[in-house]
């Protein structure tokens, strides 16, 4: 009894980690995906070709971590122009597995969030993005890919206030290259 215990609770604490793809790192492909936004039409990376990405990957109940960002890389595309908007492209995924919030509450939430940030928001239900880019639950993620899906940037958790001005850089490059 006590070893179908212990290999139920190991089973428990490893299954996770065994059946991810693996973790989105710096210099690797995206994986494309399929997400519906809130009228359950289909998005893809694809669907905004030859754009540079910032992807935000959202639990709701973090939705305000990283507004100090998402405020500065507005301020470089709407106000200083230094961001053009043909050849960038930032939205966020609502991680729907990670919260409590019903999804009536959440897609009120994200609608006012696309509204401030004139952006598309997206919906990940099953938690796809878990699996196949590593993504933490319980968290804010923001991703950069470039113009050819290849990871230029990944940042767990709140991007502290001093990090801001660089990852605006790193996106103004990408975005001329």
């Amino acid at each position: 009894m006590k070893k179908l215990l212990f290999t139920l609770l190991l089973a428990a604490l490893v299954l996770p980690y065994v059946t991810a793809q693996g973790k989105l790192e710096v210099g690797q492909k995206a994986p494309e995906w399929v997400l519906p936004d809130a009228d359950k039409k289909e998005f893809t990376m694809n669907t905004w070709p030859g754009k540079v990405l910032q992807i935000n990957y959202v639990d709701p109940d973090e939705s305000d971590l990283n507004d100090a960002f998402n405020d500065a890389v507005n301020k470089a595309t709407d106000v200083d122009k230094i961001i053009d908007e043909k050849d960038f492209k930032g939205f966020g995924i609502v991680d729907l597995k990670s919260t409590w919030k019903p999804n009536a509450l959440v897609r009120s939430i994200a609608d006012k969030k696309a509204k401030k940030y004139d952006t598309t928001i997206l919906f990940d239900y099953e938690g796809k993005l878990h699996l196949d880019w590593g993504m933490p639950k319980d968290s804010y993620t923001v991703v950069i890919v470039d113009k050819n899906r290849i990871v230029r940037g990944v940042y767990e958790g709140k991007i502290a206030d001093a990090d801001i001005p660089e990852i605006v850089a790193m996106i103004v490059k990408l975005s001329k290259e």
